[in-house]
């Protein structure tokens, strides 16, 4: 089974172009081996990581990512003060 993960996050302005970049390269790692797949959007001032990984890898790439957010926070908006500076969604992916 994979996992589907859409994360949103919001970058100041002046960190936009830079964080994008961060996001690229952190998705690309080479020990980041439960990704499958993975794209970054964007769209108007939000950015979009999406990743298509192996259901088992979930929970060791998930501490990964928090320890990766832990770096570039900031860069980034708080959405509100429950969802801080990510909005997370992962669900089973149906092929």
């Amino acid at each position: 089974m994979k996992k589907l993960s859409i994360i949103r996050f919001k970058p100041k302005s002046e960190h936009y172009g830079e964080f994008v970049k961060s996001l690229k390269h952190f998705i690309s790692l080479p020990d980041r081996k439960g990704i499958v797949d993975s794209f970054i959007m964007t769209k108007d001032e939000e950015v979009f990581s999406i990743v298509v990984r192996h259901a088992d890898q979930l929970e060791s790439d998930s501490k990964q990512g928090v320890e990766y957010l832990n770096t570039v926070r900031h860069m980034l908006q708080e959405y509100n003060e429950i969802d801080r500076h990510t909005i997370p969604l992962t669900g089973d992916l149906v092929e």
